[in-house]
């Protein structure tokens, strides 16, 4: 008998892995309606895709301001390309092209912050500064439903020492509790949510920070989903609920509603230097292609141009027509308040079969399921952008109808 290879020892171990056997379930037992790892062969105008040779119209796209589509963003990466080539050539430690400092110029100065440090996305900007920020005579709180790279992060700034808890969501009596519970430390850091992705809450900014005050805590508020979509100009929750950067890191988006790619950190000055200094993500994780610097550049003077107002506009008229809709059909609907919107839906593979539903119908959402949502909570997770047509909104409005006669999920 001949023993098994190392790597394939390796391989039956994950496989053993709880999460790893629920997704490798639902792929063997439902393989024509996962919809997961789709590829798209070609984009239609608006938000048409092809996949699989057939055409739907795209209710997945996190490009809240269909800036993706824009000419001026695309000029500008194509200017950007015949400016430094393909790459930046070196970590960032060692240089950076100008067009790189002027984004981050363009970003604090729209922002409100003193000053804004680029990494390669959000989630290497979480995994980078948390720890940077802690100790191990600190703290790290996280709400319960912080963002998953929020979460690793975390672990990593556990493994360097520092101490790791969480509180209940949104909860600032909770908040106060799980920080008494850590003392004593130095300093502690609390992780949050602008909004929750797949709820569309925004947490209770101002008692949060009151808490936080009170017990040497400061605010990390990671804001990927508010960039660019909420605040005046696109600025996000933070500014616009807590008033000032005062007492909080904020942390933004560049590959959402900015249809651009990266994620930044907004801080105090002396910040900067020490994040460049003890943040592992940014030293080691490589920087974001130029070309695509330019065009930030591009999307920070359309936030701050009063076409920005008409965007929104429109964006925001979209997301309450398909609000009120869903809701008429006496479906639970949660968010509404920003462009992401979810139908409960509950069990898994109810929730996958509903997805497959509305996809052969020409609608396209995301059937989300454990771990991104509680088990037996699955949704249909539905992004709104401001390129869709008041027919597109209005024809999934009619999908979801007759989805609902078809699923009962009313």
């Amino acid at each position: 008998m001949i023993a098994s290879a190392p790597i394939d020892k390796l391989m039956q171990a994950l496989r053993q892995n709880t999460l790893v056997k629920i997704i490798e379930q639902f792929e063997e037992t439902y393989p024509d309606i996962h919809l997961k790892d789709l590829v798209v062969d070609r984009v239609g105008p608006g938000r048409m895709i092809e996949v699989n040779g057939q055409e739907v119209m795209n209710f997945g796209s996190d490009s809240f301001l269909g800036l993706d589509q824009d000419q001026r963003v695309l000029a500008s990466i194509r200017d950007g390309l015949d400016r430094w080539g393909s790459h930046n050539g070196a970590s960032r430690a060692f240089a950076s092209v100008r067009s790189n400092a002027d984004a981050e110029e363009k970003l604090a100065a729209w922002l409100g912050v003193e000053t804004v440090l680029i990494y390669p996305s959000v989630t290497l900007a979480n995994q980078g500064a948390i720890p940077a920020l802690v100790g191990r005579k600190d703290a790290i709180v996280l709400d319960e439903q912080a963002h998953n790279s929020m979460q690793d992060a975390a672990k990593i700034a556990k493994a360097n020492g520092a101490k790791v808890a969480t509180f209940s969501h949104n909860s600032p009596k909770a908040l106060r509790k799980t920080l008494e519970s850590l003392r004593p430390y130095r300093c502690a850091l609390v992780c949050i949510d602008g909004i929750y992705s797949m709820s569309g809450e925004i947490p209770p900014m101002v008692e949060l920070d009151e808490v936080a005050r009170s017990l040497d805590a400061v605010l990390y508020i990671d804001d990927a989903h508010g960039t660019g979509v909420l605040g005046e100009h696109g600025r996000g929750t933070v500014l616009e609920h807590l008033g000032s950067y005062d007492n909080c890191f904020v942390i933004g988006s560049l590959s959402k509603a900015f249809s651009c790619a990266g994620g930044f950190v907004g801080c105090p000055e002396p910040f900067r230097r020490l994040l460049q200094i003890r943040s592992n993500s940014y030293i080691f994780g490589g920087p974001v292609v130029p070309a695509y610097l330019d065009a930030i550049c591009t999307v920070v003077d359309i936030l701050g141009s009063p076409e920005y107002d008409t965007l929104r506009d429109r964006l925001d008229r979209h997301v309450s027509r398909l609000t009120s809709g869903l809701t008429d059909l006496g479906l639970t609907v949660l968010g509404g308040h920003t462009p992401i919107i979810s139908v409960r839906v509950g069990d898994e593979a109810k929730t996958l079969k509903a997805g497959k539903y509305l996809f052969d119908r020409g609608y396209y959402v995301q059937s989300v399921l454990f771990p991104a949502v509680p088990y037996r909570g699955g949704v249909l997770r539905i992004q709104c952008n401001a390129n869709h047509t008041d027919e597109a909104i209005d024809g999934l409005i009619s999908a979801f109808d007759a989805l609902n006669v078809e699923f009962r999920l009313a």
